[in-house]
């Protein structure tokens, strides 16, 4: 293999290291649903179609002398890595927060399957967070993740290594920010679940011999529900318009 050859397919393996990785965690392509050819296939397919765009970002520091190019490979995993799971973490706030609405209302007390995770979910919790995943396809936040990845090479160029602190910095920044977010999205459950919880309990104090908790849950589920079907609509577009924000413009 001629030197122009291999520093070709060190290029490309390198664009795939940092391109690859984040697709791998992205939110929705990373779904035990989806195989792992699938998400290895579509990697494949994002980094060829953008390797043409960051040739000149790349190409001009490649060294195949293995204590360059060892470095340089955990590198471009590790700022890949810390792209996809950015994004990831701020659906895990939307799941933690959609598994709490469905408590605080009464609709979590079994869990189903879940669409994109394979652990149990409440069904409640599981139209949130998969109704959420379709918005962001639909307002093409894989876009966003595309040129997230293509900025990301004037932010962290291939010469230079990861920097673990300003990643942590990143990481803690967006997990408070999208929790934060997720609290004051569900806010209105909470507010539902502390009324009808110390309603309840001072009836039941006032009528110890009827068993009010049980007889109280299907109109707290209904009237937790109405307050779904109105604030459904709010939440959902409040989450999607801080992905960038909170996410990928850091």
């Amino acid at each position: 293999m001629n030197a122009l050859s291999q520093g070709v397919v060190i290029a490309a393996f390198l664009a795939f290291c940092r391109i690859g990785v984040c697709f791998m965690l992205m939110p929705g392509l990373s779904s035990a649903r989806v195989p792992l050819q699938i998400r290895l296939f579509v990697s494949l397919a994002a980094t060829g179609g953008l390797l043409a765009f960051l040739w000149d970002r790349i190409y001009p520091f490649v060294d195949p002398r293995p204590q360059v190019l060892a470095p340089m490979i955990v590198s471009e995993l590790l700022v890949g890595g810390l792209i996809g799971a950015m994004t990831r973490l701020y659906m895990e706030a939307l799941r933690f927060m959609g598994s709490a609405i469905a408590m605080l209302i009464g609709y979590g007390g079994s869990g189903g399957p879940a669409i994109e995770e394979p652990e149990p979910q409440a069904a409640l919790a599981a139209i949130i967070s998969f109704s959420a995943l379709l918005l962001l396809f639909v307002f093409d936040f894989d876009h966003e993740i595309v040129k997230a990845l293509v900025a990301s090479y004037q932010v962290a160029p291939v010469n230079v290594f990861f920097n673990p602190q300003a990643a942590l910095v990143d990481v803690t920044d967006t997990v408070s920010d999208a929790f934060f977010l997720v609290i004051r999205l569900g806010s209105p459950f909470v507010a539902y679940a502390i009324l009808v919880n110390l309603t309840i309990g001072f009836v039941n104090k006032l009528t110890p011999q009827i068993p009010v908790y049980f007889i109280s849950l299907p109109f707290v589920i209904a009237g937790g529900m109405i307050i779904f079907y109105f604030a459904v609509g709010t939440l959902l577009s409040l989450f999607v318009d801080g992905f960038v924000d909170l996410t990928l413009a850091r």
